[in-house]
């Protein structure tokens, strides 16, 4: 079989299409033919070296997939052959099949397609544990969203809708801001490329707080880090909630005497280990987002589709912060 893989520390012009022996599926194991696999930001990391997990090379990137089960190991009774099914793989998505633990996958409903399916549980799977588990969030409150225009961004904005906020999307580009105004955002901040010098921090921090009104933003969902969080803290409200999702702009140093005179809270998402230690909760998250998507209250855009052979250029167009909504590579 075909798989993308990487076998040196380095960017996606260094991944190969390698010829490689069909996995097998071990005990309480499943071989998924992968239909879809979904591109992510930790898969522009991982390659480099640069993520805390860091697997034995080679090996093909790509943590998020949907498929049809061709076999299962021993021990395995809840999926048989011809299932639909997504699931989160680590890495080795970047291949016509990849095996999975039988723990990992959710049924693929009919009617929702397999491009749709691998794109649902990384982005919206962290941002529906991010809002209800660590944002405590509630009907009628303001939400301020940075990054809000790729896959995770649009999550964001797609469920604040859903649960009744008012969302202000923070965007780099007026491409980008349509694309937050299509999700559903009520308003739209666009600001510029960092690094900012205090003045510039300060007119980011005002046009924050002015989009956010003046009780400001009761949950600041985080995605970009950098120079753009302290601004956004200062717009945050009374008892807010920063959430701290990604930090593809670097790690940000927040003014701790902030939190103290908005008396908010600063909580990390890690979506991750909330499914290793919480999995029956985040089963639960999987299928309350598979009712939203049967509502139409969220439809992951997928912006482009690549083939295997051009998967590094579909990790490329994350790691340039080209992609709008998510980035799909599909098997021939």
């Amino acid at each position: 079989m075909k798989a993308l893989r990487t076998h040196a520390v380095g960017g996606p012009e260094t991944l190969t299409l390698d010829e490689i022996d069909a996995p097998v599926a071990g005990p309480g194991q499943v071989v998924v033919a992968v239909k879809a696999c979904a591109i992510n930001f930790p898969d522009t990391l991982m390659i480099r070296d640069m993520y805390q997990f860091k697997p034995q090379r080679p090996y093909a990137p790509g943590g998020e997939i949907s498929g049809v089960v061709e076999s299962v190991g021993e021990g395995v009774t809840q999926w048989q052959a011809g299932d639909r099914v997504i699931g989160m793989c680590g890495n080795g998505g970047l291949a016509e099949k990849v095996v999975l633990d039988q723990g990992r996958m959710f049924p693929l409903p009919e009617g929702v397609s397999f491009e749709t399916g691998a794109s649902l549980l990384m982005t919206y799977g962290t941002t529906i544990h991010g809002l209800k588990d660590r944002g405590r969030i509630k009907a009628g409150e303001t939400m301020l969203v940075l990054g809000a225009a790729g896959g995770v961004g649009i999550s964001a904005i797609e469920l604040g809708k859903a649960y009744g906020n008012r969302v202000i999307a923070a965007v780099s580009s007026e491409e980008k801001a349509a694309a937050a105004r299509e999700a559903g955002a009520d308003d739209v901040v666009i600001y510029g490329r960092p690094p900012f010098d205090k003045d510039q921090s300060k007119a980011l921090a005002e046009a924050f707080k002015a989009a956010c009104g003046p009780n400001g933003a009761d949950i600041v969902y985080d995605i970009v880090g950098g120079d753009y969080s302290e601004p956004a803290l200062r717009a945050i409200a009374w008892e807010g909630r920063f959430l701290v999702v990604g930090f593809p702009a670097g790690i940000a140093r927040l003014p701790l005497n902030l939190t103290l005179l908005k008396s908010c809270d600063v909580c990390g998402v890690f979506w991750g280990a909330f499914t290793a230690r919480e999995p029956q909760k985040n089963a639960a998250h999987v299928a309350e987002l598979f009712e939203l998507l049967k509502a139409g209250k969220i439809n992951p855009r997928v912006s482009a589709r690549l083939p295997l052979e051009r998967g590094g250029e579909a990790i490329a167009m994350l790691a340039d912060r080209k992609a709008v909504g998510k980035v799909v590579v599909t098997m021939a």
